[in-house]
């Protein structure tokens, strides 16, 4: 079949600036966006740059956006694309500088990987002589529970669908934080509080918006945003709820354990009354939403059989 591909380019290095350059070519069906890039750079046109390796989903190396959406080139069927959207359009990495065409300057990935210190790590006091005596065994339960962050192949797509990251540059991003999921959930780590605390600053995991974007990129089901929703009940677990975001869980929970449902006059009150100065910030809304009607009363009588839903949560933190 005789298609027509869309393909960023530029040359930031000689200021050449992004454009979109059409090509035609004649590929089989059932060939990948990967092959066709190569075909074009074997038959077309040398120059175009793009990232490579075992073809087979499993190095994460070709990684790029393709109509959009960011994922694996070689993972990836130009006649899927073709039959959903219509059109072939191929672009780099999203947030990392681009080097040429479709490869990218990784480095602002990597540095937040490092910046997690994904490494099993011991007490200070506790540091092994060498060589270890015997190694460290973990039950299966133990290993079940981080075995998903295991699979991670450091491609990248998920940091380049991450749209918080489009916003703030300080977000660690979902592969950095699945990583130190993976440690935290590791019982030979003993720096895991040290860990929750430093992730609990800006930045960290109550910066995601659980906008899902990360798990629909991850060509090896990942689940960063489900490490994610783990390490914010490990930092609760821990003690550590004195951030926004671990002040609505908690509060959350107690408004539906008290009534049976959320009293959403009640949930804003809890947030900002231990903050004047956010208090002082939304009142100003607050009585303009009274004045239109549009302020919900805090106070409400607890459902019917409320008792069953109390039941409900014991058991399931149980």
């Amino acid at each position: 079949m005789r298609i027509e591909i869309e393909i960023e380019r530029s040359n930031p290095a000689e200021g050449q600036p992004a454009r979109f350059e059409t090509f035609r070519v004649e590929v089989p069906r059932h060939i990948t966006v990967l092959d066709t890039l190569i075909k074009l750079k074997n038959e077309v046109d040398g120059s175009i740059t793009f990232r490579r390796s075992c073809r087979s989903a499993i190095c994460g190396s070709c990684a790029m956006r393709i109509n959009g959406r960011s994922g694996l080139a070689c993972d990836t069927l130009v006649e899927d694309e073709l039959h959903r959207f219509g059109h072939l359009r191929v672009q780099p990495l999203a947030h990392m500088p681009v080097m040429r065409d479709l490869a990218v300057d990784m480095q602002p990935f990597w540095n937040r990987v490092e910046a997690v210190n994904p490494w099993v790590e011991t007490a200070p006091e506790r540091e092994p002589a060498w060589p270890v005596e015997r190694e460290t065994l973990m039950d299966q339960a133990a290993v079940d529970e981080m075995d998903d962050t295991s699979k991670c192949i450091m491609c990248m797509a998920c940091f380049s669908a991450c749209e918080v990251s489009d916003v703030d540059t300080r977000f660690l991003g979902p592969a950095a934080l699945a990583k130190a999921y993976r440690v935290v959930a590791d019982p030979r780590d003993e720096r895991k509080q040290e860990r929750l605390t430093a992730l609990n600053e800006v930045g960290g995991y109550w910066d995601c918006t659980r906008c899902n974007q990360c798990v629909q990129a991850c060509p090896k089901d990942v689940k960063p945003m489900e490490a994610i929703v783990h390490l914010r009940r490990e930092a609760i677990n821990a003690g550590l709820t004195n951030t926004a975001g671990s002040r609505h869980i908690t509060e959350f929970i107690k408004i539906v354990r008290s009534e049976g449902r959320l009293n959403e006059g009640r949930m804003p009150l809890k947030m900002v009354l231990s903050d004047p100065k956010k208090l002082l910030s939304v009142l100003p809304l607050a009585v303009d939403m009274l004045r239109h009607g549009k302020l919900p009363s805090p106070i409400h009588p607890p459902i019917p059989r409320v008792k069953e839903v109390r039941r409900i949560m014991d058991k399931k933190a149980k």
